[in-house]
């Protein structure tokens, strides 16, 4: 109980050398000191509070999951953003300098071997060139459902995952050089879709970027027995494609048995459907 006072009295000194010395003590007992923390910021003192959130994010990390959770209610949904916060889930360490670079090398390249006036099957056809021929990208048609394939730095630094996460990949570089792309989340398999000049043209990364026209498209939803609705082949918001990557992960949590994590998806998937709810009403 002395020691519990302590801390607290400490907590809001700024001195470096106390927030050096309490960060220590808490690290050394790190179950009763994370505890007390968590105690103090469901407290009605607001500075106590703020401190203990500081010690906390020293001593456990930051809370990944709350942060994403915040941005899921937030509606200001942006995909590079979105997946950077869901990556940051799992690897609370990462950062935005850990991955961007690695997509801004591969517009670099896109945009070395484009000559303008260009079409844009032409465009296509150059970042199928840099992401599957020369960096080598493909599905992982060993291990779909390994949880690390829906998550953008490993999908980059593997250079394979799965259709939404190839495609999310795919749309994060022809942003870099200006040629937009939709994703087109389809029951089943995830594409990108060119709409320039009133012609649809569809792109599968997961099979290194094949060009689809829309009748292709609508023949492989038939062979699977979806009937083949307008809306599967339209633009899909990014808060569903967010979502989507929870849903998966969700699956693929659970085939590697684990629970705690598939749980934790979960809670995401639906407060992407209440925020979603909510925000109609």
């Amino acid at each position: 109980m002395q020691r519990e006072e302590a801390i607290i009295k400490l907590l809001d000194d700024e001195s470096p050398l106390v927030e050096k010395a309490l960060t220590a003590e808490l690290k050394a007992h790190e179950e009763a000191g994370v505890t007390l923390l968590r105690r103090i910021l469901r407290s009605n003192e607001k500075l106590l509070a703020s401190r203990a959130k500081l010690y906390l994010e020293r001593v456990v990390g930051p809370n990944t999951a709350e942060e994403f959770s915040r941005f899921i209610k937030s509606l200001q949904y942006e995909l590079e953003t979105g997946m950077l916060l869901l990556n940051r889930v799992v690897t609370p360490t990462l950062q935005a300098s850990h991955i961007w670079p690695h997509v801004d090398g591969l517009a670099r390249r896109c945009r070395e071997l484009i000559v303008e006036p260009i079409t844009p099957f032409e465009k296509i056809k150059i970042i199928n060139r840099v992401l599957f021929h020369e960096n080598g990208f493909r599905g992982d048609v060993d291990n779909y459902e390994d949880p690390l394939n829906s998550f953008v730095e490993p999908v980059l630094r593997r250079r394979k995952g799965i259709p939404i996460t190839l495609s999310i990949i795919y749309l994060m570089v022809s942003r870099r050089i200006n040629f937009e792309l939709e994703p087109i989340g389809m029951p089943g398999r995830f594409l990108v879709a060119s709409f320039h000049d009133g012609n649809a043209l569809y792109i599968d990364p997961f099979e290194r970027g094949q060009i689809r026209t829309a009748e292709e498209v609508r023949e492989i939803l038939r062979s699977n027995q979806i009937f083949p609705e307008e809306m599967y082949m339209m633009p899909t918001p990014v808060g569903e494609v967010l979502c989507r990557c929870c849903r998966n992960l969700v699956r693929q949590y659970t085939a590697k048995n684990n629970p705690s994590k598939a749980k934790l998806f979960a809670g995401f998937v639906r407060e992407f459907e209440e925020t979603h709810k909510q925000a109609e009403s």
